[in-house]
């Protein structure tokens, strides 16, 4: 790597340290990129959830190779670097040794200039030991899988056949998903655009394109007027689903959780509905309204508790409610690296507690021979099969039936069909629909 740029990797290096350290502290790693500048941004996101990736085997490393822990900032930058040296599956490294263990003393220098001599002791003894070192920690459980011991341990009692894979696949970059505007074009015809633009590309769903190589949505034709949107596969399953399901042209449809709102408004440009986007959240309700402004679409914003039906509900029944409840978001760890270590394993009980007051509290606002579709990103057992299971057998929900077209657990591995349309070469995220008929 030349010179030129190497001031540039020293900075990202520091900033990449400033976010492990909030993560470690609690606060998520989209909320810490809303605080760094804007031309360090993409650098720092790529960075930081390379790390997030390798964070258990840093740790472990670190534990080998400084026993005593150093200040939370020079151990926030030492867990960076040393995940960053951490050869990948396919063996290659995001930067050669000697660059990496360079730029980040140099950042040493910014974060804490006492610890330099001490960040360049530990990095170099593991670029010397890099093969023992590695043995000696691959036997532990979150050294070996990168994922705390509650989360190995879920996904072994709920997958014991896919556990492995599954943890695997949490760590491997994302595929970029594009989902093309119906109203305004056609999935080939929006990749003929592409390849226009320099760009390779290939349909992979009805409406969904896989862009081959990531690219900042600005840089997408006809993004900005509202051609394409950003939208994983496994989430565009929501809108055909209840379409698919009997709903005509007017029908009242409640999105019960919207924000940020891609299901709302994929249903909106497959047909006319009458939405009612419903969020908890004033400032995410806001990015709703953005994005439906962009995309030319129209919907009715409400913002309030939606297990609180008395405050908001008009006592209209809607012919069919998206609920995509509030989750561990388990299914989406590739795309969001940091959720695996913000999460605590007593969380699972509280969302699953939450999702069955949503299911109790919407099921009345749905009209006789409605659906819901009930949704999480998760593949955790307890916020999908488990909890609808509950769901149908409590007094209130009484002839409720699970709809043919249900898809059930979605996980994000290649052999799992029902997760892949039929010509898709990529693999949704985890996820889990369930499609439910009121009598």
């Amino acid at each position: 790597m030349s010179s030129s740029i190497a001031p540039p990797l020293a900075r990202l290096l520091e900033r990449t340290a400033d976010a492990v350290a909030a993560v470690r502290a609690g606060r998520s790693l989209t909320a810490v990129l809303d605080t760094v500048p804007a031309d360090l941004r993409p650098g720092v996101l790529a960075l930081a959830s390379d790390v997030m990736r390798q964070l258990g085997t840093a740790q472990a490393l670190r534990e080998r190779l400084a026993p005593r822990a150093p200040p939370p900032p020079v151990e926030a930058l030492l867990l960076s670097a040393l995940a960053l040296l951490v050869p990948r599956d396919d063996g290659t490294q995001p930067y050669a040794e000697h660059t990496l263990v360079d730029q980040a003393v140099q950042a040493a220098r910014h974060v804490a200039p006492a610890s330099t001599g001490f960040v360049n002791a530990v990095l170099r003894r593991f670029a010397r030991e890099r093969i023992e070192q590695l043995q000696a920690v691959r036997h532990h459980g979150v050294a070996a899988y990168n994922h705390p011991l509650w989360w190995i341990e879920r996904v072994r009692q709920d997958w014991p056949a896919q556990w492995r894979e599954l943890l695997a696949a949490s760590n491997a970059p994302p595929p970029m998903v594009l989902r093309v505007n119906a109203r305004r074009t056609s999935a080939p015809d929006y990749v003929k655009r592409l390849e226009a633009n320099g760009r390779t590309s290939q349909v992979v769903g009805p409406h969904a394109v896989w862009l081959h190589n990531p690219s900042p949505v600005t840089q997408l034709p006809g993004f900005a007027e509202g051609d394409v949107s950003v939208q994983d596969l496994s989430a565009q399953r929501a809108a055909p689903l209840l379409l698919g399901a009997g709903l005509r042209a007017g029908a009242r449809v409640l999105d019960a959780c919207a924000a940020p709102g891609g299901k709302t408004a994929h249903l909106l440009e497959l047909a006319d509905l009458d939405v009612t986007a419903l969020d908890v959240d004033a400032a995410r309700l806001q990015r709703v309204q953005q994005g439906l402004q962009r995309l030319h679409l129209r919907a009715q914003l409400q913002c309030a508790d939606a297990r609180l039906t008395g405050t908001w509900w008009d006592r209209q029944p809607f012919d069919a409610v998206l609920l995509d409840a509030p989750c561990s978001a388990s299914g989406i760890v590739r795309r969001h690296p940091d959720v695996r270590w913000l999460r605590r394993a007593d969380d699972l009980a509280a969302l699953a507690r939450t999702q069955a007051e949503l299911l109790d509290a919407l099921w009345p606002t749905l009209a006789p021979g409605g659906v819901l579709l009930f949704a999480t990103c998760s593949i955790f057992r307890v916020e999908g099969q488990q909890q609808i299971d509950a769901f149908l057998q409590r007094p209130g929900a009484q002839g409720a039936r699970l709809e043919a077209a249900t898809p059930g657990h979605l996980l994000p591995l290649p052999d799992n069909d029902r997760n892949r349309f039929a010509t898709a070469p990529v693999v949704g995220d985890g996820f889990f629909y369930a499609l439910i008929r009121k009598p």
